[in-house]
């Protein structure tokens, strides 16, 4: 049965978020850094989170993944999305950036959560993997050592293999971070590209100018707590995005 416009409009209002927190209080070692952090991300939002140095903001994507206990309230997944179905592309070590391994065994081990306990990656697995650096541009290079790539090609690889353990979200710290301005535009609109593609994104960054371009929603976390949630045309005329975006400033970097 063909829905009628409106029925349509009442279908999408009442889908369940994708991703929901609830009056969240992040941190460590008994230590908060923000609270009452409240937001949803619904089915393919582009959300940047952004706030200076110290904010939380890393600590907030690791506690969304469970890799850092929440120390109060909740966080829940909907329409379908499973916590251990999301995609992570974390600022790289140095060490990780001298990993000993082919593009394609970094690629495919995205798939790990799949396997279950199956020593071997599937027909399905190796296919996707093949994709993943189709798309992305890094076919010619599956064979070469990963410590032996650029920066930008690096985070190509490791955005492949985030997107091997993704169905539907990807959560990205800093993915543009050290790369020049030419790989790091060409980062920026690779994940757009995703996000056109039906892949909801959670993002931070330091770069206002590059959140506004792409991104449906800004969160801007500081002083504790959310100063910002919202999408990105509300930004720009709030107390905190005129701050920033309206006076051209690039990047946010100072300390919070």
């Amino acid at each position: 049965m063909r829905l009628a416009k409106d029925d349509n409009i009442l279908r999408k209002e009442n889908l369940m978020p994708q991703l929901s927190c609830r009056n969240l209080a992040i941190g460590y070692n008994g230590k908060t850094i923000a609270k009452n952090i409240s937001f949803d991300v619904n089915k393919e939002d582009y959300l940047c989170i952004v706030g200076e140095n110290g904010s939380g903001k890393s600590t907030l994507i690791k506690t969304i993944l469970h890799l850092t206990p929440a120390i109060s309230g909740e966080i829940i997944t909907g329409d379908g999305l499973v916590s251990n179905e999301i995609g992570y592309l974390p600022q790289q070590t140095e060490a990780q950036k001298d990993f000993p391994a082919s593009v394609k065994e970094v690629v495919r081990s995205g798939c790990l959560n799949r396997c279950g306990l199956r020593p071997f990656y599937n027909k399905h697995e190796k296919q996707m993997a093949k994709e993943y650096m189709q798309f992305l541009g890094i076919s010619h290079l599956e064979k070469k050592c990963y410590r032996e790539l650029s920066g930008g090609q690096q985070q190509r690889v490791l955005l492949a293999r985030a997107l091997c353990a993704a169905k539907k979200t990807l959560l990205l710290d800093e993915p543009a971070a050290g790369l020049d301005p030419k790989a790091a535009t060409e980062m920026y609109d690779l994940i757009n590209k995703l996000n056109k593609n039906g892949i909801t994104i959670i993002a931070i960054s330091h770069d206002i100018k590059a959140s506004l371009r792409h991104a449906s929603h800004i969160l801007h976390m500081g002083g504790k707590r959310i100063l910002f949630f919202g999408a990105s045309n509300e930004y720009v005329t709030s107390e905190i995005g005129s701050k920033y975006a309206a006076a051209g400033v690039d990047e946010i970097n100072g300390d919070a």
